[in-house]
């Protein structure tokens, strides 16, 4: 019995080869995927030096599109001519008339850009001053402080501020008589109004617009009616101010004065803007370009004898 079993029993030896042969392929597999990885790892390595960097890109894309689209490119004519047109159809008396939008337009349409417009009044003709200025800077001053919020919500690429007038129509004769008292003061010429404590200087905008070069600057507010309306004093005054004080650009700023066939109007002009700078005047619009002072000078204007007759008539 027991030798059967003997008989019947295999023996099965394993050659070292076999080993060797299985290790081996251990070995080459683990050598074929290391080649893989550091081919991989190379490749990965040298794309991210060839390629430019992401802002490089970014910015090579930016300068594409400029270079392609310029953003100063100025309005074309007929775009111009249009607005124009269509703005001074209405019938309403509360709209300019082409004859007094014409003047602001070519102003804007020559100045260097970015062209720099400030406006007193929040009026039909808003956006089509935007638009016309649309490479530059525009702000626009208003009164109402609940129609200033309501247009800019109505409009969010309109920047306005409102503003409070302190001054009143009935008195506009003893505010130009107490400024002359305080004009080598508080109401020189050539000043930072954000500092003055001139009755007729605007001081409680935001800081920057007087840091501002104001290239245009157009007067179409407040209500200039009633002896308790504010009137357009202080504005006309206030555009005084930040042309002779300007820092920068080409020295001058070019000042319109709407509804100028109005005894306020008239006077402050020829008070504060001066008949010497006068360029053209209607019964609508007046044109003044005024040029910068040096800080010590203390007199608006060079003939005194224009600005008595003005006061006194």
């Amino acid at each position: 019995m027991k030798n059967n079993t003997n008989n019947n029993t295999k023996l099965i030896l394993l050659h070292p080869y076999i080993q060797k042969q299985g290790t081996s392929n251990r070995l080459w597999l683990l050598a074929f995927l290391s080649f893989f990885t550091i081919a991989f790892l190379v490749t990965l390595i040298y794309t991210r030096e060839t390629l430019p960097p992401k802002t490089t890109a970014t910015a090579a894309a930016t300068a594409a599109t400029t270079t392609t689209i310029p953003t100063n490119t100025p309005l074309p004519t007929t775009v111009i001519n249009t607005l124009l047109h269509y703005s001074s159809r209405s019938n309403d008396s509360y709209h300019m008339s082409y004859s007094e939008l014409k003047p602001i337009s070519d102003v804007l349409r020559k100045c260097s850009s970015p062209c720099n417009l400030l406006v007193f009044g929040l009026t039909h003709e808003t956006l089509l001053w935007k638009a016309l200025n649309h490479n530059g800077r525009s702000v626009f001053i208003e009164e109402n402080r609940y129609y200033a919020a309501y247009y800019e919500e109505l409009h969010p690429e309109i920047d306005v501020f409102d503003v409070q007038y302190t001054t009143k129509m009935g008195e506009f004769r003893d505010l130009i008589t107490s400024t002359r008292d305080q004009i080598s003061n508080e109401c020189r010429p050539v000043q930072n109004l954000l500092f003055s404590e001139c009755k007729l200087g605007i001081n409680d905008l935001p800081n920057h617009v007087y840091e501002v070069d104001w290239d245009v600057i157009l007067i179409d507010g407040p209500r200039g009616d009633g002896a308790e309306g504010p009137g357009r004093m202080a504005p006309i005054y206030t555009a005084g101010v930040l042309a002779r004080s300007k820092k920068g650009g080409n020295g001058k700023t070019h000042i319109f004065v709407h509804d100028y066939y109005r005894e306020v109007e008239k006077v402050y002009g020829d008070e504060f803007l001066c008949r010497e700078n006068l360029v053209e005047a209607n019964d609508m619009l007046a044109h003044f370009v005024v040029e910068k002072m040096d800080e010590k000078c203390f007199e608006f204007c060079h003939n005194r004898s224009s600005k008595s007759k003005s006061i006194s008539s």
